[in-house]
């Protein structure tokens, strides 16, 4: 198990609080990211998950404003009109997800550590909203969880998951797969403690990369 202990992570060399960030991480289905952000979350202080936006409702035990903020479509469409979201999307042509600025700027401003999980084309729209606000490119780093195809493969077969399930996700990773030069960070995936010690490792970086940013600043 790695180091994570509050004098490691939290508080610089100096005794310095250590600066936030803001963690995206895409990656094929089955390659461990939502594990990762949820590790992330539960093992490193002062880490929080960022908490997206639906339209869809909530499922049973789903609190508003805990697991999602949860807005009727004409809500939702209201924020969009009003240039809320930073970025927002139809998943199955049925639902729309999004995430307001306000649950990214807020907490980083307040000094919290953020981490999620979202596909490319969220991570395409990140970079478009930090290209227009640099207080968030100053946070932002973004990290791709490759797995090769054949081991992808045996991941989702042991899921469970049909085969034309499997084939789908397949052909979307293949996809995927063509996007991660545009990546801050690469993650070649081998097991759950290799990739979450890659994680830790590349969170350390950016907070050096946003500490030296911060103080050219002042």
């Amino acid at each position: 198990m790695p180091d994570i202990g509050h004098s490691s992570l939290d508080i610089g060399h100096s005794g310095e609080i250590a600066p936030a960030v803001l963690l995206v991480l895409a990656g094929p289905a089955g390659s461990g990211k939502t594990t990762l952000c949820e590790r992330l979350v539960a093992e490193v202080p002062g880490f929080t998950r960022v908490v997206t936006s639906t339209t869809r409702a909530p499922r049973p035990g789903e609190v508003n404003g805990t697991h999602y903020h949860f807005f009727s479509p004409e809500e939702f469409d209201s924020r969009i009109a009003a240039g809320a979201f930073l970025e927002w999307a139809w998943v199955h042509q049925k639902n729309r997800y999004g995430t307001l600025a306000s649950s990214v700027l807020d907490p980083l401003a307040a000094g919290h550590s953020l981490v999620m999980n979202v596909d490319v084309q969220g991570v395409d729209n990140f970079r478009r909203a930090a290209a227009a606000n640099p207080e968030l490119a100053r946070h932002l780093a973004t990290v791709f969880i490759n797995v090769p195809i054949p081991e992808l493969r045996v991941r989702l077969g042991g899921r469970g998951e049909s085969d034309a399930e499997i084939a789908h996700r397949m052909q979307t990773a293949e996809r995927e797969l063509l996007e991660i030069a545009k990546f801050d960070h690469l993650i070649e995936s081998h097991d759950r403690e290799t990739d979450f010690s890659a994680l830790l490792a590349i969170y350390r970086e950016v907070q050096s990369r946003v500490a030296s940013i911060s103080k050219s600043t002042l």
